[in-house]
C-alpha cells in the first residue's frame, strides 16, 4: 500500500516539474532562464522601458 502511494506522489511531483509555461508569465522559472541565457550571452536581463515585469516578453537582454 505504501508503495502506491509513494509512487503516485512521485507521479505527481514529476507532472507538476514538466509542466510548461505557455502564457509568458515572466515567474520565478522562466526568468532563471533567461536571466542564464543572457548572461552567457555577456549581457543583462533588463524590464523594457513601460514593460510589465508579469509578462517574460517584456524583458530585454542588454549586452555589452
Amino acid at each position: 500500500m505504501r508503495g502506491v502511494v509513494a509512487m503516485i506522489l512521485a507521479l505527481g511531483l514529476a507532472a507538476c516539474e514538466t509542466t510548461a509555461n505557455d502564457g509568458g508569465t515572466a515567474d520565478y522559472d522562466a526568468l532563471a532562464r533567461a536571466h542564464a541565457d543572457c548572461a552567457a550571452k555577456g549581457g543583462t536581463l533588463v524590464l523594457k522601458d513601460g514593460g510589465d515585469a508579469q509578462y517574460i516578453q517584456d524583458y530585454a537582454c542588454k549586452g555589452k
